[in-house]
């Protein structure tokens, strides 16, 4: 962001400047260095897009309190289809394992220094205790984000939600699991949005990884996939982006729209 901000200054002075010199020569100069310096400007404005959209976010709504909710997924993908598991709070709902980050007591008072409170829509309770779901002040929008990209005082690995849903439930065998491999893919922020169900502007995030499992955990999975379980679904990406419809079938299962993050 400081190098995109010295090349727009330098291209700005440049470009105002060829309007107040009078020699032809100095100013075909200094109009040549603004144009020459716009090239890396807008080079930087794509590679910094995202923090460039926080910025104006922090601006636009500045006084108004953003509701942000960040989470970590899990894209398990065996023979063709993805792991689902049916969802804690929406149990008629399927969803891919996964959740929302933890805050440590650090974390958490960095964020009490900018102002960000609790979200009361879901009740703090055991589960919910030190969710990253919180309200932000419009105004410290660039700074909370700034925060979380550094992952400092926050939850930064997958493996407890892996654990406690598929490991600690018993759905998975705990002694082929001592340990998991995974890539992390990629990381979304959602364009704010006006939350009918918040009654907010609203910023979803998400971190999506791939498990890579072994081949005894493959086979694991295999094995899981041969039983019945009412707690998991195994399904296709055609039915993940139809919410679990299968044309000329009736609804069997519903799946979360959040659950396209995976594909």
């Amino acid at each position: 962001m400081l190098r995109l901000a010295i090349y727009f200054l330098l291209a700005l002075g440049s470009g105002v400047a060829s309007f107040f010199i009078t020699n032809s020569t100095v100013v075909n100069m200094t109009a040549g260095l603004s144009m020459g310096l716009a090239v890396p400007v807008f080079e930087q404005i794509a590679q910094n897009w995202e923090r460039v959209r926080i910025l104006w976010y922090s601006l636009r709504y500045r006084n108004q309190s953003i509701r942000i909710s960040t989470s970590y997924l899990f894209k398990i993908y065996i023979d063709g289809k993805y792991l689902l598991i049916r969802g804690s709070r929406w149990r008629n709902q399927f969803q891919p394992v996964g959740g929302v980050h933890k805050v440590s007591p650090q974390g958490s008072a960095l964020l009490s220094a900018m102002d960000v409170t609790d979200d009361d829509l879901i009740p703090v309770d055991a589960a919910s205790y030190r969710d990253l779901r919180v309200r932000v002040p419009g105004k410290n929008l660039f700074q909370f984000f700034q925060w979380l990209d550094s992952r400092v005082g926050r939850e930064d690995s997958p493996w407890r939600e892996f654990q406690e849903e598929l490991l600690a439930s018993g759905i998975l065998p705990q002694d082929k699991f001592p340990h998991i491999m995974h890539n992390y893919l990629k990381h979304e922020v959602d364009p704010i949005r006006w939350s009918e169900w918040a009654q907010a502007f609203e910023i979803l995030v998400a971190d999506i990884y791939e498990l890579v499992p072994t081949p005894e955990q493959t086979q694991a999975f295999k094995d899981l996939a041969a039983t019945q379980n009412a707690e998991i679904a195994w399904v296709t990406a055609e039915q993940i982006k139809r919410r679990g419809i299968i044309p000329g079938q009736p609804p069997s299962i519903e799946i979360s729209a959040h659950s396209r993050r995976i594909l």
